[in-house]
């Protein structure tokens, strides 16, 4: 290959930039309601800009750092992240700071400073790239890697943005009383020759007013491989968990209070690969995320999402997590070229208890109040179609296209406005 415009100094020094922009219109994707405009309901562009430098001091010492800088230009929100849903402006800023010694690749390393957590299918744990702030840790990481076993050790705080302040963690900032830590174990392995075999324990502790977060998560990860698998491909996770937190006020009369946890979550997913030159794809697949049934016992089962990539997942208007749902999919996609891909998917949703809420992508923001309609109402939510078209242009350049369209089901018909949601996008992104 041509020798990289951006490395120096024989490889030892490598800049890297980004520059990825999209465009979106979205309707109704917040309140399911045509006659009220909201800061919502708008077409806005975001943009987002990183320039990083890796440099390599030997064969074991590497250290780096990315800065980024957001923006979103355009539209009725404000310009504060997370204000109305907002992915808003922070201006540069450092995304990723880190030093490594050692090779993730084989044997032991240690890596320590500002930087991703990615494991399994990014259910859990994942840098939500998506999202135009992306998501990084302040983290300690050791690691060993071999032949048909690897293993991570982290300790980590997940970083909070802000405009023109510089990016902290809990960890690292003295006047956040919420002191989150966010530790794990993941092992990864091949102990059997046609899946990848994780297992994997989390533990989660943070304050709040309401109370104290003190959890573990225990999970399972596995993922076939098509081609020891005459086409065949499947994925299963499964976590459970257990400890204190702090369940969210989620309506009149259910305050935010911390409660002994115990809670579950699942992953199925069948799909088949054809022999064909547009190489389809068919599959299906299931996700569960348990509610809870009773505000009043002193316990909660309403599963924690943790910190996902859940836009991958469970359709991309980002109406639900993880959590107190069940999902039946059918996903189809075909790549007609080595450029080109395809994808549509189907969605369907039901709340697994009309007693908790629904959570939205991020956990936390919930659709409807759980009030006496939201209780006596239909669980079934509603459906939702995807499509998406990805092209890429060369090694540098990828483009992506995509329509969504929620249909809006009884659930929220029986408690508010119920008119369906749309959401398209056009995207391009650069890297060198």
């Amino acid at each position: 290959p041509p020798p990289n415009p951006l490395s120096f100094a024989s490889g030892a020094l490598v800049f890297d930039v980004e520059e990825k922009m999209r465009l979106e219109i979205r309707e109704n994707n917040f309140d399911f309601n045509s006659a009220v405009n909201s800061p919502q309901d708008a077409t806005w562009l975001l943009q987002r800009f990183r320039f990083g430098a890796l440099y390599t001091a030997n064969d074991w010492l590497k250290f780096y750092i990315q800065g980024q800088d957001i923006r979103e230009i355009g539209g009725s929100r404000p310009n504060e992240l997370g204000a109305f849903a907002a992915e808003g402006d922070n201006v540069f800023d450092i995304h990723e700071l880190w030093a490594q010694a050692g090779s993730p690749l084989a044997g032991w390393s240690f890596k320590l400073g500002r930087q991703k957590l990615a494991y399994g299918d990014q259910r859990l744990v994942g840098p939500l790239e998506w999202l135009n702030s992306a998501r990084v840790f302040d983290a300690a990481k050791l690691r060993y890697a071999g032949e048909t076993l690897s293993v991570d050790v982290f300790t980590s705080s997940v970083v909070n943005q802000q405009d023109h302040v510089f990016d902290q963690s809990n960890f690292i900032d003295d006047d956040d009383n919420r002191d989150q830590i966010f530790s794990g174990i993941y092992l990864s392995s091949k102990i059997l020759p046609f899946q990848a075999t994780d297992f994997y324990v989390y533990h989660l502790s943070q304050n709040s007013p309401a109370g104290n977060t003190n959890f573990a998560t225990i999970g399972t990860f596995w993922k076939g491989d098509p081609k020891k698998l005459g086409g065949w491909d499947y994925e299963v996770e499964m976590a459970m968990q257990f400890g204190d937190a702090v369940r969210l006020a989620i309506g009149p009369g259910v305050p935010a209070v911390s409660q002994d946890l115990a809670a579950f979550a699942g992953h199925w997913e069948l799909g088949y690969n054809y022999t064909h030159p547009w190489k389809p794809r068919i599959a299906v697949q299931y996700n569960y995320g348990s509610g809870d049934d009773n505000a009043t016992d002193g316990k909660l089962n309403t599963f924690q999402n943790l910190f996902p990539t859940n836009h991958l997942f469970y359709g991309f208007v980002d109406t639900t997590g993880w959590i107190n749902m069940h999902n039946p999919q059918l996903n189809l996609s075909v790549q007609p070229t080595e450029k080109l891909k395809v994808g549509l998917d189907y969605h369907a949703y039901w709340s697994a208890t009309n007693n908790d809420a629904w959570y939205r992508v991020n956990g936390v923001a919930r659709v409807r109040p759980v009030n006496a309609a939201a209780r006596s109402a239909s669980s079934f939510r509603g459906q939702e179609i995807d499509l998406t078209v990805a092209y890429k242009v060369n090694k540098n350049l990828g483009l992506l296209f995509g329509y969504s369209v929620f249909f809006a089901g009884d659930y929220l018909a029986q408690t508010g406005a119920s008119d369906n949601a749309h959401f398209g996008y056009v995207q391009a992104q650069l890297n060198f």
